[in-house]
């Protein structure tokens, strides 16, 4: 059975010429980058090619590229560091509908005696800009926002935020792990002083990391030990995975354009068609600007985890949410932050597009969802009445 996958928000197939470029690096030159002789410096001289590949893709320099294991250690750096740096600052704000590598931490904060803030959304997952106007103080250490929403693809105004949050003196973090590659970013034309991306989102593979470090920006390590990425995060590089990365950033530009009309065209037919056979359902964000490959639509009177079930025999692989979460039995927090209603928000499927993904693909699920979506309701007693009433 061939898998059709529209989970890329999960995690992306490596790119074969990604995993051709790193392939060398671990049976061939596998020296320590951080050596002195020959073997490590011939590893180092790609390590610096893939940093400023990675800059190049977010407009930003080499410099102020730190490479980590994932995109959940950026996250925990940046938000650390704030607070060492601004020790007489208590206050964190977030918001309600952050990835779980954030909001725990946030969360985990509030024991230790911070205030964290947690900004609302609107129905369509919009961020309330004028509550971050209201509560950001000079208390504020760092304000910490994702670009692009990992459930419902929406995009944040993070440059106007981090105006806002740069004007009481505060750090300005964004979780981009889901808008790198999809979407243009401009480092050098932003107000953003971190930035965390993860390889494995972008056709790298995991357990490779960034986080954006704008030059000038006050800086406390959350690793110690060497001197390596100059003292900013200590341990030996993981140089295949850097090497990796850079050549899936270098690809990630190029196919930026595809992104965004391509994908974006499958992803709007795969919706508009759904929702056109199947009743009673709704584009969670779908008044909102969102990534080009992201869609999540919410099905009444049915499950999620039995949508995917049954998906799944056909090989057909989504996802009800985030990864990170999966396992729970509550509905989304992002959704429940929407207002979603509660006989819509149990039976939410997002599926995320790749470029990889194929028309036939998108054709197959069009084909086999509708009458899954049925079958379900039909098993369902509010799904028996709704489907009386539709005679």
């Amino acid at each position: 059975m061939k898998e059709i996958y529209l989970d890329n928000n999960a995690t992306t197939k490596v790119d074969e010429a990604v995993f051709e470029e790193m392939r060398p690096y671990f049976c061939e030159m596998y020296g320590n980058p951080s050596s002195m002789h020959f073997f490590g410096g011939q590893v180092q001289r790609k390590v610096d090619e893939a940093r400023g590949r990675v800059a190049a893709l977010l407009g930003a320099s080499p410099d102020e590229i730190v490479f980590t294991a994932c995109g959940t250690e950026s996250d925990n750096a940046a938000i650390r560091s704030a607070l060492e740096v601004f020790p007489d600052r208590r206050h964190v704000i977030t918001s309600r509908v952050e990835h779980p590598a954030v909001l725990t931490q946030c969360r985990n904060l509030i024991q230790k005696g911070y205030r964290v803030s947690e900004i609302g959304v609107d129905g369509e997952g919009r961020l309330d800009m004028e509550e971050l106007k209201a509560i950001v103080d000079e208390d504020t250490a760092i304000v910490s926002l994702m670009w692009a929403n990992n459930e419902t693809g929406v995009i944040f105004p993070v440059e106007e935020a981090a105006a806002i949050a740069k004007a009481k003196g505060a750090l300005f973090h964004s979780d981009a792990v889901q808008a790198v590659g999809k979407i243009p970013i401009n480092m050098a034309n932003s107000r953003i002083d971190m930035l965390s991306l993860s390889g494995h989102k972008l056709h790298a593979p995991k357990g490779i990391g960034v986080l954006y470090l704008r030059r000038g920006t006050p800086f406390r390590p959350f690793m110690v030990g060497g001197h390596q990425e100059k003292s900013r995060r200590a341990g030996t590089e993981n140089a295949a995975a850097i090497i990796a990365l850079g050549k899936a950033c270098e690809l990630a530009g190029l196919n930026m354009e595809l992104e965004n009309t391509q994908v974006m065209a499958l992803r709007d037919r795969l919706q508009n068609e759904l929702m056109a056979r199947i009743p009673n359902a709704r584009i969670n964000g779908g008044g909102a600007e969102r990534l080009p490959n992201t869609t999540s639509i919410a099905y009444e009177y049915v499950e999620g985890e039995a949508i995917l079930l049954l998906l799944s025999e056909l090989g057909v692989c989504a996802s009800s949410g985030s990864a990170c979460t999966s396992g729970s039995l509550e509905p989304s927090h992002v959704l429940r932050a929407m207002g979603v209603p509660f006989t819509c928000a149990h039976g939410s499927i997002r599926f995320s597009l790749s470029r990889y993904t194929t028309a036939e693909e998108i054709d197959t699920v069009i084909r086999e969802l509708p009458p899954i979506i049925e079958r379900l309701r039909r098993m369902s007693p509010f799904g028996r009445e709704f489907l009386k009433g539709q005679g």
